[in-house]
C-alpha cells in the first residue's frame, strides 16, 4: 500500500510539474536555432525529430513558417489538450499575427520524419506599408509572401522589391536570377537555403534545372 500511495503521488507530482511548465522565448527553445537576427527580422531553423517535443515557448511578433520536409505534428497551447494532427508538406506556408501577451505553445512531431522548419519572427512592423509587387500569397501587418511553383524552364515576371526581404528555398532546384541590367546568376539551392537582401531589386527568377521547384519571397511591408 505504501508502495502504490508513493507511486501516486510521484506521478501527481510529475502531471502538476507539466501543468506548470513555463515557456521560454522562442530563440531559447531548444530545438529552435537562430541563423540570422538582425533590426528586422530573426530566422531560425527548427529540426525536431520524430515522437519529440518542443518546450512550451512564446513568439511576441508577426511570425512566418515554411515548411521543408513532410511531416504530421500536433500544437498544445499552455493550460490546453493537445490539438488535432496536422500534415505538413515542403513550401506550406503560414503567415501569423502578433498576440497580445505573445503566443505560447508546444509542437510534438508524430513522425516518421523529422519536423524541419524555417521560422521568422519580425522583429519592428513598418510605419508605413509599400505596394504589393506581385501576386500575395499569404501576409501579416509586417510582411508579405510572394510564392513561386517553377516547372523547369518556367520564370516569374519581372518584378521589384523596394523593402528588404527574405528569400527562401523551399524545395531543391537550381534557380536562375535575372537582374534588370540582364546579368544573371545561377545556384544550386537546398530547402531551407536563405538569403536576406537589404538593396532595393528588379529581377527575375527562373527555374534552370530538370525538377520542379519553388521559392518564397517574404517581403517587409
Amino acid at each position: 500500500m505504501r508502495i502504490a500511495a508513493l507511486i501516486h503521488l510521484l506521478l501527481a507530482f510529475l502531471g502538476t510539474s507539466s501543468a506548470q511548465e513555463k515557456p521560454v522565448p522562442v530563440d531559447q527553445e531548444t530545438h529552435h536555432k537562430v541563423v540570422l537576427k538582425n533590426d528586422w527580422v530573426e530566422v531560425m531553423h527548427v529540426t525536431l525529430p520524430a515522437g519529440e517535443r518542443t518546450l512550451y515557448h512564446t513568439h511576441g511578433n508577426d511570425r512566418a513558417a515554411v515548411e521543408l520536409n513532410v511531416s504530421s505534428i500536433t500544437q498544445q497551447k499552455v493550460g490546453e489538450a493537445e490539438g488535432a494532427p496536422v500534415a505538413n508538406h515542403p513550401g506550406d506556408l503560414s503567415m501569423l499575427p502578433q498576440v497580445e501577451g505573445g503566443y505560447s505553445h508546444r509542437v510534438h512531431n508524430l513522425g516518421p520524419g523529422i519536423f524541419d522548419v524555417l521560422d521568422i519572427e519580425f522583429l519592428q512592423r513598418p510605419q508605413k506599408s509599400s505596394d504589393a509587387m506581385a501576386p500575395v500569397a499569404a501576409e501579416n501587418p509586417s510582411a508579405r509572401a510572394y510564392r513561386w511553383t517553377l516547372n523547369p524552364g518556367a520564370r516569374t515576371p519581372e518584378h521589384s522589391h523596394h523593402r528588404p526581404y527574405l528569400i527562401i528555398a523551399a524545395t531543391p532546384m537550381q534557380l536562375k536570377m535575372t537582374g534588370q541590367d540582364g546579368q544573371s546568376s545561377t545556384d544550386e539551392v537546398k530547402p531551407g537555403d536563405f538569403h536576406w537582401v537589404e538593396t532595393p531589386v528588379t529581377h527575375v527568377l527562373a527555374n534552370d534545372g530538370r525538377a520542379a521547384g519553388q521559392i518564397i519571397e517574404l517581403e517587409l511591408k
